[in-house]
């Protein structure tokens, strides 16, 4: 059995006979033409956003230290593209010499590091340490900012062990100026170049072409096609396009004759996709670096069905209306927790019952930057949720709307919706358009 479903993932639809792998318009650069794009762009980052970032957080030196396969995910970012890891020990110092000189980029470590210069001559002082808290006399900085942090675990990188051989060599001067590089880090990871926007329109332009081929006839026969062949084959999808997946793609159904105690649409997994069902898929590409997230919604016509429901374009309205007083809630200084405040409170006032749970999105998928909302925990989330939003930042705008089909006696259904967008200061635009109307899969 699994390899006739392996063939029909690789050959055609799922129980469809009808190809999907043909020739297309739409490549991937050459490897090689993919690491000069990316080490191109941490250069340019290096010099045009990393400065502001660390004088806005009154940093002049910046500490990452790693060993090998036991990357901070932090200095991950700052390697070479043709480096998956860091080598032995590698110690990075980002130094701010001021406007006029601008950063110095050293590597003590047994190798440079791309763009950071080495700063180690193992022959003349083997230790290190040794050698690290010698530079750090030289450079004399007020601040030595190391990523330590109890709220984004993505700025939390420095493990325990070199954390405690870091004090052990520093002098009692040096140790007093440590702190945690935490603002610092995520204003990093979450600041995209007007590049990166564009490198990240192109990536969500893909997946919801994917998404496209997937919630139809040429992939899905009704009555045959099951949610978690579905996955598999968006997986497959993207191998034939030399991409992979961040997370394995989820498929589920609502429909009728499911609910919850609650009175909400049971979401379903791992079953046939029949006629009339509502079909969501949660999926995320990883393109250049950059990573998407999206879920979008289909329905499947009942055989002889000509036509969706009626009211499926109300469904989705709602959803896009909740999606609207989200995002008209994004204000340069908000914190998460209060744009989600907002966001809730205009939609109580209109009557739109749902929740938000949106995210940053970016060298990550689940990235650093402010919370809004957490699925379980939509009176704020403590910590993530009290960093504030900062412009050239994108996001998964995430969220659901409840709502009510009437001809489904009173049963709620959930419009899950995941799009991502771009805040760029002052508005946020979508970065490839929005969902704003149901798939259709038809029924053999």
């Amino acid at each position: 059995m699994r390899w006739i479903v392996l063939a029909c993932l690789l050959w055609g639809g799922l129980g469809s006979g009808k190809a999907w792998g043909a020739e297309r318009a739409w490549a991937l650069p050459a490897l090689a033409e993919q690491a000069a794009l990316r080490d191109a762009t941490l250069a340019k980052r290096l010099t045009e956003i990393l400065p502001g970032l660390m004088r806005r957080e009154g940093v002049d030196l910046w500490l990452l230290a790693a060993r090998e396969y036991n990357d901070d995910p932090v200095l991950k970012t700052f390697l070479p593209a043709s480096w998956p890891t860091a080598r032995r020990r590698t110690l990075l110092l980002i130094h701010d010499r001021g406007p006029e000189r601008g950063l110095e980029t050293l590597a003590l470590a047994r190798y440079g590091v791309g763009q950071f210069q080495a700063a180690w001559d193992p022959e003349a002082e083997p230790d290190q340490w040794r050698a690290l808290a010698a530079k750090l006399a030289e450079l004399d900085p007020r601040v030595i900012a190391v990523n330590r942090s109890e709220t984004f675990a993505l700025a939390d990188g420095l493990t325990s062990t070199e954390y405690e051989q870091l004090v052990a060599a520093l002098a009692p001067a040096q140790r007093a100026r440590l702190q945690s590089a935490e603002r610092l880090a995520v204003g990093w990871l979450e600041t995209r170049l007007p590049e990166e926007r564009a490198r990240l329109e192109e990536a969500v332009a893909l997946a919801h072409e994917i998404l496209a081929e997937g919630l139809s006839a040429a992939v899905v026969m009704a009555g045959k096609t099951r949610t978690d062949e579905l996955g598999w084959w968006f997986l497959e999808a993207l191998r034939q396009r030399g991409l992979d997946s961040w997370f394995h793609p989820s498929v589920s159904v609502q429909r009728v004759e499911e609910r919850t105690p609650e009175g909400e649409a049971r979401s379903l997994y791992q079953t046939v996709i029949q006629p009339g069902d509502v079909v969501h898929v949660d999926f995320g590409l990883r393109y250049l670096g950059l990573h998407t997230d999206t879920q979008q919604m289909a329905y499947v016509l009942r055989r002889g069905e000509t036509a969706p429901p009626s009211w499926l374009r109300e469904a989705m309205a709602e959803g896009n209306r909740l999606q609207d007083l989200l995002t008209s809630a994004f204000r340069t200084g908000r914190t998460g927790n209060e744009i989600l405040r907002a966001a809730l409170a205009a939609a109580e006032a209109e009557g739109v019952r749902g929740a938000i749970y949106t995210h940053p999105l970016g060298l990550h998928g689940h990235a650093a930057g402010p919370t809004i909302g957490l699925w379980d925990q939509q009176g704020g989330v403590p910590g993530p949720g009290d960093y504030l939003l900062f412009p050239h930042t994108a996001y998964a705008i995430e969220l659901y709307a409840s709502y009510a089909p009437p001809t489904w006696g009173g049963l709620r259904l959930r419009i899950k919706l995941e799009e991502d967008a771009f805040f760029d200061g002052q508005a946020v635009t979508y970065l490839a358009g929005r969902q704003t109307a149901f798939h259709l899969i038809e029924s053999p």
